[in-house]
């Protein structure tokens, strides 16, 4: 028996089929795939975002569908034993056409740098290479706190609107787009927020993930004008230090074109464990 589901809200039941699977296929193909787990336990159950491929009640196909304001991400895998059937032509095909009906500008299909099954499949794919980031996990070094940055929790309308203009100067979303996101974070997400404040002034955000004995890093930015000036590197250490005492692994994403970030962690202590590349669906 065959079945496809496409689900809004997931069930317990379904994460775990996930994360089983996840597993499989990171065994058989020798790299990692980039599941958003954070971003699946919190869906809004307001769009379809998820698609599963059932044979015989097992799950052997799934891809899901990450909103990140100005784009739509795309990641999924088949089990090795139903490779070859068109589970994920089929899959893809689903996410694609809900991500068109949302009138969705920017599709990017992911897949782990060291997946020559991906990089097959995506060769008969409309799409083109358009960047490629780096996971990066935080090693041991000496780090020095400076009193003259803090973090506090993002609480107020103004931190918001700040975080709105922060999306727009340092990510490339229109205004719109990063309402829409950061509401979202706020109204389904777990994550922390914090504003980084030096002279009582805002200068930028950063925003903590807390699950399974690890701590991820996102939405990191300073405004333009105050960048240059160790605030950032000020702050990430604060929330570095904060987050090794709480006996946590530190990770980060960073696309490998922004080479000024990618120096900046680097000096931290941070340092590349794996890859994804990113292709652009052509719509």
């Amino acid at each position: 028996i065959i079945k496809i589901e496409v689900n809004a809200m997931l069930t317990q039941e379904e994460l775990a089929s996930i994360k089983e699977l996840q597993e499989v296929c990171e065994k058989d193909g020798g790299f990692q795939l980039k599941l958003n787990y954070d971003m699946l336990k919190n869906r809004s159950g307001q769009v379809k975002e998820d698609f599963f491929h059932y044979e015989n009640d097992h799950l052997v196909g799934f891809l899901g569908s990450y909103d990140f304001g100005n784009k739509v991400e795309l990641c999924g895998m088949v089990h090795p034993n139903y490779r070859r059937r068109g589970i994920f032509t089929r899959l893809l095909e689903k996410g694609i056409e809900e991500a068109k009906r949302r009138n969705i500008k920017k599709i990017l299909l992911n897949a782990p740098s060291n997946s020559l099954s991906a990089k097959n499949f995506l060769t008969a794919i409309p799409c083109t290479f358009y960047v490629a980031e780096y996971q990066m996990k935080w090693h041991k070094v000496q780090l020095s706190e400076d009193p003259s940055v803090t973090l506090r929790p993002s609480t107020t309308t103004e931190d918001f609107e700040a975080e709105v203009q922060l999306e727009v100067s340092a990510f490339g979303f229109n205004e719109d787009e990063a309402r829409r996101f950061n509401q979202q974070i706020r109204e389904n997400s777990s994550d922390q927020n914090f504003i980084i404040e030096t002279d009582g002034k805002t200068a930028g955000k950063i925003r903590v993930a807390e699950a399974d004995g690890e701590a991820w890093i996102y939405g990191f930015a300073v405004f333009p004008e105050l960048q240059g000036k160790g605030i950032g590197r000020k702050a990430l250490t604060k929330v570095v230090k904060t987050e090794v005492q709480k006996g946590l692994s530190v990770f980060l994403e960073v696309e490998a074109k922004n080479a000024h970030a990618l120096k900046l962690y680097e000096s931290c202590g941070f340092r590349s464990y794996h890859s994804q590349d990113y292709y652009k669906y052509t719509i």
